[in-house]
């Protein structure tokens, strides 16, 4: 008889190493990134010890989302009461897009613990994924019960910023920040509501911060470009605008602002290179970039490369009075015989009865030729 006792005894106690054994095989596949393996290994359970929780993970690892879910209902099933396997298909099913039965899941871990913050946050992005302006106030209830909560910081601060409440959104990025300083999404938010509130000086500061922590995108180069040239440091704009324009070679914009840039700091060479680089690309009405290139041509006296370019601007549109006048102003400094330069001004004024401050000029240089040349003749 004890032979016998002894004997069932050894064999459950194989079976439940064995098990055991099994589980932690799997738990270390798991760990190491082997995830395939680890599903066989969990499966290989019997039927009774088999962790459904783990087994969807291990499909959630690999992208297989459909036996994820599929094995976290088992898993419901196996568990009802288990809240954490629950929180984790709900996000499964929110990743998946299948919001309702989400919200529904997570509305019921809600109503068993309110004071979980992360089943707040959740619901929160579900409602935002639905449109609901409830979303907000699941957000809040996550702050409320979590101030360091990063996440849901960032989404409040991202509302006030929309909502133009930018001292609100500072003071509470800036607890978040208190918390974790290098949170990448909380300091792009402070920079964006610098340059939103045209405190450039500061929006380069933060922007900058971005890319000391290895952040560096097309959005952060152009920001930190437009934030200096609106303090006028254009070597500086040009620079981040180039670092842009490496993430769009062909952006005609882009390249187009460069070279307004060279043309503030008066380097009219490489301003002439680039607009015509962006007129090149340009494939819409080039009326005003043609005009930005005359008249850096004019800066140069390259008057007969000047007129081509606002003739072309007129082709583009034929009604600019300003690319018109700087047309005639141009053939006035190239030609040489008064007698046409006051036929070019006497035809503007004709065509241009509306009196502008462009018909003005045109009168009073119009009055300087005539004496001019009735100087001449005696």
């Amino acid at each position: 008889m004890r032979f016998y006792l002894s004997l069932a005894f050894l064999c459950i106690t194989t079976i439940w190493i064995k098990a055991q054994n099994n589980e932690n095989s799997g738990d270390a596949l798991f760990a190491v990134g082997n995830y395939s393996k680890a599903i066989e290994a969990y499966e290989s359970e019997s039927d009774s010890l088999i962790r459904y929780d783990k087994i969807a993970k291990a499909y959630v690892a690999i992208g297989n989302y459909g036996a994820g879910l599929e094995n976290y209902r088992r898993a419901i099933a196996s568990q009802p009461e288990n809240s954490l396997v629950q929180y984790e298909y709900a996000k499964l099913l929110t990743r998946t897009k299948q919001y309702d039965e989400a919200k529904d899941i997570l509305e019921g871990l809600i109503t068993s613990d309110s004071l979980n913050p992360n089943f707040h946050y959740e619901h929160g992005l579900v409602l935002e994924k639905q449109n609901d302006t409830l979303a907000l106030e699941a957000f809040k209830r996550t702050f409320d019960l979590d101030e360091s909560h990063q996440k849901a910081i960032f989404k409040i601060a991202k509302n006030h910023i929309k909502k133009r409440k930018f001292e609100e959104a500072h003071i509470l990025i800036d607890k978040g920040l208190k918390v974790y300083a290098n949170n990448i999404e909380l300091i792009s938010l402070k920079a964006q509501a610098y340059y939103f509130q045209e405190y450039y000086t500061h929006s380069v500061v933060w922007f900058k911060k971005l890319i000391e922590l290895g952040e560096k995108s097309e959005f952060i180069h152009e920001k930190l470009s437009l934030s200096y040239a609106q303090n006028s440091d254009y070597q500086d704009a040009i620079f981040h605008r180039k670092e842009a324009l490496k993430y769009d070679p062909y952006n005609a914009d882009a390249i187009f602002v460069i070279g307004s840039y060279y043309e503030r700091l008066s380097d009219f060479e490489e301003a002439e290179d680039y607009y015509r680089k962006a007129l090149f690309l340009k494939d819409v009405s080039l009326s005003n970039e043609y005009q930005r290139l005359g008249r850096i041509l004019n800066r140069q006296k390259k008057y007969k490369e000047a007129i081509e370019a606002f003739q072309k601007a007129l082709r583009e549109d034929p009604k600019d009075i300003m690319t018109e006048f700087f047309l005639i102003r141009t053939k006035d400094e190239y030609y040489a015989d008064n007698d046409s330069k006051i036929k070019l001004y006497e035809a503007f004024i004709e065509k241009h009865e509306e009196e502008t401050p462009f018909v003005a000029f045109a009168k009073d240089r119009l009055d300087k030729l005539k004496k001019e040349k009735f100087l001449e003749q005696d």
